[in-house]
């Protein structure tokens, strides 16, 4: 406990004041593949992030990496309070084969009063329960991203993601209907009730489409729009 005590003031003492929650870092409890990727992805785009898990060799393989790395019980409430977990606007679980665990960390970060806390559940019934105490956003990353493949296997797109469900945004070619003419004179969103958003031209970067845009063979394009009607213009290409 003592040496969870030192730890938790060493942590507020170097983290900086903080105005905000644009300004302020991430706890990310559990360290396994999905909380250490995203750890890290986070510490890279210059988020302060505290990582913490009960394994010290996960801990010991993350020093230098995170802006703060500690070994310590996550579903431990006190061990939590004494990091300074609820000074966080933003809390992430990744903890996820240990339900109870998982349930138990969400639940710590919920009482000491992170804003928002997000966590990842391995099945249905695991986000369900996530969110009935509380979790405000519950993610599967297998299971998203097995919905996402399935999607780029079966048809022409070169990019898949679904915003809510049933509408999604997908990169993909302009069918050569298209081809030569702007998107006014094309009328896309009445033919195929999809919406280019934007548009890449070969040697380009991605730019803003307009009703002035006109398309050629070897562009790439985003789309938005249902789900149906952009599977079914991307079949077009």
């Amino acid at each position: 406990m003592a040496r969870n005590k030192h730890r938790a003031e060493e942590h507020r003492s170097r983290r900086p004041h903080r105005h905000g929650a644009s300004d302020g870092g991430v706890v990310v409890l559990g360290l396994g593949r999905f909380g250490k990727s995203l750890a890290l992805e986070l510490v890279a785009e210059g988020t302060e992030v505290l990582g913490v898990d009960a394994d010290p060799r996960i801990v010991q393989s993350l020093s230098g990496r995170l802006t703060h790395v500690v070994t310590a019980d996550t579903t431990n409430e006190e061990a939590m309070r004494q990091l300074s977990v609820g000074d966080f606007d933003r809390a992430v679980v990744g903890v996820g084969n240990d339900l109870e665990a998982s349930i138990l960390s969400a639940s710590v970060a919920l009482n000491l009063g992170v804003p928002m806390v997000w966590a990842k559940a391995i099945s249905q019934a695991h986000a369900r329960i996530l969110t009935q105490i509380g979790v405000h956003h519950v993610v599967r990353p297998e299971h998203d991203m097995g919905k996402r493949v399935a999607h780029l296997v079966r048809g022409r797109m070169l990019d898949y993601i679904e915003i809510d469900e049933g509408y999604a945004m997908v990169k993909t070619s302009p069918p050569a209907a298209m081809h030569g003419t702007s998107l006014a004179e094309s009328d896309v969103r009445r033919r195929w009730g999809v919406t280019v958003v934007g548009v890449k031209s070969p040697g380009a970067a991605f730019t803003y489409a307009t009703p002035e845009t006109v398309l050629a063979a070897g562009d790439v394009i985003v789309v938005s729009g249902s789900r149906q009607d952009v599977e079914r213009f991307s079949d077009m290409s």
